[in-house]
């Protein structure tokens, strides 16, 4: 099997239901940049931490590409059988963040990004998810979009803080506080 098709040459791609649209689409655009924070994703996993937070990443990993392949579907077109996102995968990153929370100082200061590779990388893919958030909410404006996949970016990113925040706390380097200057 070739890896390249020939098929985008001009600027145009097929959704998962035969459609094509222009690379530049709103749907194309939701599901690449959950395809980027994926692979943020993988980056952090591949720094290091903790057993426990590696297993949940490779958890993330696999509900980012059910919420890519979603995301890739023509809702009015698509007949393929995709997996389904639940919310018990809402709830997973809940109860981790409410696991790790316990662990950690009580958050007093905006904390900017920092720290070590692992924390700069939870906070450049908390940013990422964040975009993949709102360009999800804007595709939803214009096309169905699952809600639980809004919700599972908006509690991924808030992970994702609370990971790096915990990646800080294990490695006992202080966190990046925001002190405002008056």
């Amino acid at each position: 099997m070739k890896i390249y098709t020939k098929t985008g040459d001009k600027g145009f791609t097929s959704l998962i239901g035969g459609t094509r649209v222009a690379k530049h689409d709103i749907r194309i655009e939701s599901y690449g940049t959950v395809d980027e924070l994926n692979s943020y994703i993988g980056l952090i996993g591949d720094q290091g931490i903790a057993g426990h937070d590696k297993g949940i990443l490779k958890q993330i990993q696999d509900r980012l590409f059910t919420i890519g392949s979603s995301l890739a579907s023509d809702p009015e077109k698509s007949r393929m059988i995709i997996p389904d996102l639940h919310m018990a995968d809402i709830e997973l990153l809940e109860k981790e963040m409410d696991s790790m929370n316990q662990q950690l100082p009580e958050l007093k200061h905006f904390i900017l990004p920092g720290g070590n590779n692992a924390i700069s990388f939870c906070h450049i893919a908390r940013c990422v998810c964040r975009r993949a958030e709102r360009i999800a909410v804007h595709l939803a404006e214009e096309s169905t979009v699952d809600e639980k996949v809004i919700i599972y970016l908006n509690r991924l990113s808030d992970y994702l803080f609370t990971l790096g925040r915990k990646i800080a706390f294990d490695n006992k380097i202080p966190e990046n506080q925001w002190i405002p200057r008056v």
